[in-house]
């Protein structure tokens, strides 16, 4: 039996017709939120996830969009992982010269805390931490101001008697009674105290960890010292402190700084003689 065959011809307008369909597909022209036909997408869309980017597509390999966006989502870092830079003044040396300590390491304002947020661990960082790392400059009590009026004056007050403007009649009701800082009890308090609750909050407070740095924290403490001194008749400036003995003037912390450098100075004098005597010796 004798099979019918199609033309030449027509096989070929059937092929050229299919040819001119897939093209004309493939090269749709866009229009508003709608890109067109792609042609090889995944030279375009990566099928691959990337970090901290969620670019879902059809045509990934990893899962479905919720896991995408798991495998994308930044991880939190390691335990007691810290970031490159600047971690707090550890020295007078430190202090004055941190910037060549540290060469050409971007400066981040961050300082591990070993502390957790609990009533158990409040208690020890206030029963350990008990100096300012930092000493009483005027420039360091005018930051401590401003970051004081932006972040605690609404509530603790511009005096720091907590009579701030959320709890006065023409700022409403507060939930709660924010602290008054000029109370014997928080003039006696520790450092630590205040640092752990700029950390972690207090009852309604929120923390504040993530809006100042290592060496704001400790300014905003020294500007409330400040503000306990002016109350009390006492003087907490870089030329004197008569309100604690945690806090070092300026003036104070400048001279024990030149004794620190003559004594080092003195030592490697030392070290230089002995090594000439050795080689001699030798």
């Amino acid at each position: 039996m004798k099979m019918n065959r199609l033309p030449n011809y027509l096989i070929a307008g059937v092929t050229l017709l299919g040819v001119a369909m897939v093209s004309l597909s493939s090269c749709s022209p866009s229009k508003g939120n709608n890109p067109g036909h792609e042609f090889f997408p995944d030279m375009f869309h990566s099928i691959a996830y990337e970090a901290n980017l969620h670019d879902y597509y059809y045509y990934n390999t990893w899962g479905n969009e919720v896991e995408y966006r798991k495998y994308a989502t930044p991880r939190e870092p390691v335990k007691g992982t810290i970031p490159r830079g600047f971690a707090g003044a550890s020295s007078a040396a430190d202090y004055k010269d941190k910037e060549a300590y540290f060469q050409n390491t971007p400066v981040n304002g961050f300082v591990p805390y070993y502390y957790e947020d609990t009533e158990e661990e409040r208690t020890r960082a206030s029963a350990e931490i008990l100096e300012n790392p930092f000493p009483i400059t005027a420039e360091g009590l005018s930051r401590g101001e401003d970051l004081y009026d932006i972040f605690c004056g609404i509530c603790h007050g511009d005096n720091g008697d907590g009579a701030g403007y959320l709890v006065r009649d023409d700022g409403g009701v507060y939930p709660a009674q924010p602290a008054n800082f000029l109370l014997p009890e928080f003039v006696e308090a520790s450092e630590g105290r205040y640092y752990h609750s700029i950390m972690f909050g207090k009852n309604v407070m929120g923390g504040y960890a993530d809006k100042l740095s290592y060496e704001e924290r400790w300014q905003v403490i020294h500007y409330i010292r400040s503000l306990q001194a002016k109350e009390l008749g006492l003087v907490y400036d870089p030329t004197g402190n008569t309100l604690n003995n945690s806090s070092i003037p300026e003036v104070e912390f400048e001279a024990s700084m030149e004794v620190d450098m003559e004594q080092q100075a003195d030592g490697e004098s030392e070290d230089h003689s002995t090594d000439v005597y050795d080689s001699d010796d030798h």
